[in-house]
């Protein structure tokens, strides 16, 4: 099977990981991009309901007006992750 890469950021980062010398051909580069897909596929389905209850949860407290503005909600945001 030949596959064609027509976008240049998807070659870049396949070159990227094989110039890391972590992988050791674009096979074992994209082998390990589908099985990190797949496990996040499953841990979704498998967190579902719980992540489902956090969205109803919140939107639930949105509802009672216990929403953060959302300038406050930013101030919050860049004090947690300050770039």
């Amino acid at each position: 099977m030949a596959i064609e890469i027509k976008r240049p950021e998807i070659e870049a980062l396949i070159q990227q990981r094989l110039h890391s010398g972590a992988f050791e051909s674009v096979e074992d580069v994209l082998f390990d991009a589908l099985e990190m897909q797949s496990e996040r596929e499953v841990w979704l389905q498998e967190n579902k309901e719980a992540i489902n209850a956090k969205i109803e949860r919140g939107l639930a407290q949105l509802d009672r007006g216990e929403g953060i503005a959302g300038d406050m909600l930013r101030t919050r945001l860049e004090v947690l992750s300050p770039e």
